[in-house]
């Protein structure tokens, strides 16, 4: 609308000065509304808001693996395990979930039994510092840990975070719900954890991580849970991954040893 009225504000005064016999009037006048025009049109853009261009990426990213081991023969041996995982990050802040499970027969005599979930909220107070809350819980049935819930608020701090590398500590209080062999134990526990991912390509990413807790009133009883993973990507929704997982328990149920080694194998599906 601007631009018509100044087209015509243009065309009758050169009018004007066309009847006048004043040319030189028309083309200052002319300069004029030229620049008038440019200020206008620099208005109008100022008051477009911007608005960011839609993604395709959704707010939840997810993924669930599995992977299963048959043999037959000399040895009969079934071992299944299934992995979800699922995260939510935007610049304030992080929601980070996960679940396995894995379940082994050798012989038909029971070998794994293993079922594992932790949730974790992350809330930035600056690109780097930030304040978490987290809750875990296991079961192992081989190890006789009827179950073991961990709960721990503290602070983490991104030592290195880029869009293909990221480093992390974190540190905090908890406190420790567990029975273990037919014995239910609550324990004070301070909590320091470390993790650490790189995407060495589009398609091709490693990550490790390294949780130590030990009981405040029994420094010899102590756990660390430690995982090392490399993904290939096959497709933009299919990848084949490994993972090594070490759970070390200092004092384990009696008759049962104390460190604990998975390596898990498996297709993953993102969505």
């Amino acid at each position: 609308m601007k631009k018509y009225i100044l087209t015509a504000l243009l065309l009758l005064t050169g009018a004007v000065c066309a009847d006048a016999g004043d040319t030189n009037g028309f083309l200052r006048s002319a300069e004029a509304l030229a620049i008038a025009d440019q200020v206008a049109r620099a208005g109008d853009a100022a008051a477009t808001p911007i608005v960011a261009a839609p993604t395709n990426k959704p707010a939840w990213e997810s993924a669930i693996t599995f992977g299963v081991t048959l043999t037959s023969g000399n040895s009969d041996t079934l071992l299944a395990n299934t992995t979800f995982s699922t995260h939510r990050i935007n610049p304030t802040n992080e929601w980070l979930f996960g679940a396995d499970a894995s379940y082994g027969e050798n012989n038909a005599v029971k070998s794994a039994e293993i079922l594992h979930g932790f949730g974790q909220y992350n809330h930035l107070f600056t690109p780097r510092w930030f304040g978490y809350a987290r809750a875990d819980g296991l079961h192992d049935g081989i190890s006789d840990v009827k179950y073991r819930v961990t709960l721990s608020p503290g602070a983490g701090y991104y030592f290195i975070k880029t869009k293909a590398t990221m480093l992390a500590g974190e540190a905090g209080p908890g406190v420790v719900f567990e029975r273990l062999d037919g014995e239910n134990k609550t324990y004070l526990t301070p909590r320091l954890a470390e993790r650490f991912e790189h995407k060495m390509d589009d398609h091709t990413r490693v990550w490790q991580s390294v949780e130590f807790m030990l009981q405040v009133d029994n420094p010899d009883n102590f756990l660390v849970n430690a995982e090392v993973g490399v993904e290939a990507a096959l497709t933009k929704k299919l990848s084949l991954r490994t993972v090594v997982d070490d759970s070390y328990a200092n004092i384990p149920a009696p008759s049962r040893k104390s460190n604990d080694v998975k390596l898990i194998s498996g297709l993953a599906y993102k969505f």
